[in-house]
Formats: structure tokens, C-alpha cells, sequence
């Protein structure tokens, strides 16, 4: 097996063991390396605003988790990526921090989607003490390509 896809048979694997309901986790560096030998799709769950003017991961495809203010579950996430994506697809979702980004993977794995994976620690990763991003973990913390 390539060693692309033993990452994500070994997050299964891993996932299966400690009964997560969806199918695995992968650190940041992980998925980039997938997704880079396009192996796998990075899925951005943020809302447009946080894509746009945070940043984002090169050629990752924006599918938002929720919408509005205040935020409300997208009713159009499943069916979406339903249209986009096969039910085999090895995709990588991605949120802030890791929260919603394993909602949607739950929600995903109850539609039929037996690889979507849940990048860990998000895009900007955890609040420091003064409530900053960035400097803990997270994408851009491991200076992964990102864009704005």
C-alpha cells in the first residue's frame, strides 16, 4: 500500500479503535502531504468570510458547515457534497479549529462517506492566553502553504 493511503488506513484504524463516530483524524502535516500528491481533497467547512479574508489552503474547496449570523447548521452541506464528491473520496475537512470541521465528518460518515477525515487542530488552531490564534497550533502554526 503507498504510504499516502496507510495515513489514512492507519486514522481509520486508529478512529475504529476509540469508537469515533467518523472516520479518523489527521494532523495538518498529514493531510498536506496528501493532499499535495492528490490523493485527497481538502474540504474548508468555514463559513465564506473566514475562507476569504483568514486564508486559506491551496486548492482546498470551500463547502461551509454553517451559514448566517448568528450561525445556523447549512442545510445544504450534505447535499452539496454530495454533488461535488464520491462517496469514496479521501477528503480532508478543515474549520477553525477543529470543532466543526468533526461535525461535519460525523455528519458525512452518517451519509455514506467512509473517508472523510477531520484535519486536527484547524486552520488557525487553539486560542492562546490573550485570545490569539496562530502561535499554539494549528495550519498556519505549522507553516503550512496557506493563502490569502
Amino acid at each position: 500500500m503507498e504510504k499516502e493511503m496507510e495515513i489514512v488506513s492507519q486514522a481509520k484504524t486508529s478512529a475504529q479503535e476509540v469508537g469515533l463516530p467518523y472516520a479518523g483524524d489527521l494532523t495538518p502535516e498529514q493531510a498536506w502531504l496528501l493532499a499535495k500528491t492528490g490523493k485527497a481533497v481538502i474540504v474548508d467547512v468555514r463559513t465564506p468570510e473566514e475562507y476569504h479574508l483568514v486564508g486559506h489552503v491551496p486548492d482546498s474547496q470551500l463547502v461551509p458547515w454553517q451559514s448566517g449570523n448568528p450561525a445556523v447548521l447549512n442545510p445544504l452541506f450534505v447535499p452539496e457534497m454530495e454533488r461535488r464528491f464520491s462517496k469514496d473520496a479521501v477528503l480532508l475537512l478543515l474549520c477553525r479549529g477543529a470543532r466543526r470541521s468533526v461535525k461535519a465528518a460525523i455528519a458525512l460518515k452518517q451519509a455514506g462517506f467512509e473517508s472523510a477525515l477531520n484535519i486536527l487542530e484547524g486552520f488557525e488552531g487553539k486560542a492562546d492566553a490573550s485570545g490569539q490564534r496562530g502561535h499554539i497550533n494549528g495550519w498556519m502554526f505549522h507553516k503550512l502553504p496557506w493563502i490569502r
